[in-house]
């Protein structure tokens, strides 16, 4: 196993400029497979809607294609290539194809699989009038399923940010790596 992970940081080497024995120090050995990362590159954050996760001007690492050969996971920091936007944006996987997912009409809770979804520090995620709007179309189209290579993704701000409840659910595809600190 220890020969795979050297081989393995080996080939990633050659594919980057950036050093990935740095990006292995900002989260635990056994993270994925690192075989099917194509880039590494090191970003500058800008913006606040992952505030108390990933702070404005702090540096980051995406790694490029990890999602080609490893599993999106709940709570996977990811980057998204938002069409809307010329730049990545870094956003929090809360919903996973197969949860049931609703929005609480009465107070605008968002909840997935019967639990209220939460940021990092423990905060539910309610939602006004506008924020409902795109996923309340989703919940009811997909009958309150997250369908298949789909993802909900949420920024850090319960109060909200653009994320899923300004574009809607996303697909596999278009989560493009995951993020890192360092």
């Amino acid at each position: 196993m220890f020969l795979v992970l050297i081989f393995n940081l080996f080939l990633l080497s050659l594919f980057s400029e950036y050093s990935f024995l740095e990006s292995i120090q900002a989260k635990p050995l056994g993270f994925g497979r690192v075989d099917c990362v194509k880039e590494v590159k090191e970003f500058t954050v800008r913006g606040s809607s992952m505030t108390d996760l990933i702070n404005q001007g702090e540096k980051v690492k995406i790694l490029f294609g990890f999602y080609d050969c490893n599993e999106i996971r709940r709570e996977d920091v990811v980057a998204y290539d938002y069409k809307g936007n010329s730049n990545l944006i870094i956003k929090s996987v809360k919903g996973l194809p197969g949860d049931n997912f609703k929005i609480n009409e009465k107070d605008g809770l968002l909840v997935i699989n019967d639990i209220a979804v939460l940021n990092n520090q423990g905060e539910s995620y309610f939602l006004d009038d506008q924020d409902k709007k795109m996923l309340k179309l989703y919940e009811r189209d997909y009958r309150g399923k997250i369908p298949p290579e789909t993802y909900l993704i949420l920024g850090n701000l319960a109060s909200g940010s653009t994320d899923s409840t300004r574009f809607g659910l996303v697909g596999r595809k278009e989560l493009v790596g995951e993020v890192v600190k360092f």
